[in-house]
């Protein structure tokens, strides 16, 4: 798999719909052709404050003047995203909290094609050589720089490199 887009999305709530960043990378030809990141005004409009302060930091004030998750995705969909298929760590909840965010809005989900990077990592690199499955182990097991961890845009760049290395040898996905 050559060509794709990397996603990650961080909620500002227990609520999968409450999107507030979107971080997304283009990959074409194994080669990152373009970035997006965008602030969100989430749905519900509240923060966990454990969501703030232990996992990425941003916070109501942050998102003040932020389109909603609608308006982004309709410029993510048109820049960035066009027919190609989605790459996620853990896709599972990426999925999860667009697919919410599509409903809460009453948009029509187009059934995206999601491939996940900790699955495919849990098949094919043995237990004893890499322990945990985090998306920074992973990068730092494949010697992929990686930092600002819970970051969408570093987390979707981190994700997009890591499935370089990982879908590299299929000639299709399994």
């Amino acid at each position: 798999m050559r060509d794709f887009v990397a996603i990650d999305v961080e909620t500002a709530n227990n609520y999968p719909e409450s999107i507030c960043a979107v971080g997304a990378v283009r990959v074409e030809g194994g080669r990152l052709t373009d970035r997006f990141y965008e602030l969100v005004k989430p749905e519900p409009e509240y923060f966990n404050r454990y969501f703030t302060d232990c996992v990425h930091g941003i916070s109501a004030a942050d998102v003040e003047n932020s389109r909603n998750f609608k308006e982004v995705w309709s410029d993510l969909q048109n820049k960035i995203l066009g027919d190609l298929p989605l790459v996620a760590h853990n896709s599972s909840f990426d999925e999860r909290c667009i697919r919410a965010a599509f409903r809460m809005y009453g948009m029509d989900y187009p059934d995206y094609r999601f491939y996940c990077t900790l699955q495919k990592a849990r098949r094919v690199i043995p237990r004893q050589m890499c322990r945990s499955r985090s998306l920074p182990s992973l990068c730092d097991f494949f010697g992929i720089p990686f930092s600002g961890h819970h970051n969408a845009l570093a987390d979707a760049e981190g994700a997009a490199k890591l499935a370089c290395v990982l879908f590299a040898a299929d000639q299709e996905i399994d």
